[in-house]
């Protein structure tokens, strides 16, 4: 029987080249994911956002409706007795220019 001579270093080349292989795809693997859980995060932040503005312009209706007077005149008319006064009881009071 004939003996195949192996060149120095050529019995490891392909056990070398598979676990290249597999450190290669791993990685590959582990960025695919990485690259999903931040497309979730992204895209539940986004939801979040969303919300967050909605509620926002929610509140703002709130205040906007709260601060009006139609709502304002009955809470100071009962609680601090104060009405809207009558022509008769508006002075005008008028401006004296002050020279400096």
């Amino acid at each position: 029987m004939a003996t195949r001579r192996v060149a120095k270093g050529g019995r490891w080349r392909l056990p070398l080249i598979l676990v290249a292989f597999l450190a290669i795809s791993g990685i590959i693997i582990l960025r695919r994911s990485l690259g999903i859980r931040t497309a979730r995060e992204i895209t539940e932040l986004d939801a979040r956002r969303s919300a967050l503005v909605a509620e926002r312009l929610r509140l703002e209706a709130e205040i906007r409706a709260a601060s009006s007077r139609a709502r304002l005149q009955p809470i100071a008319e009962q609680r601090l007795q104060m009405h809207v006064p009558a022509d008769s009881q508006v002075i005008l009071v008028p401006r004296t220019h002050e020279t400096p």
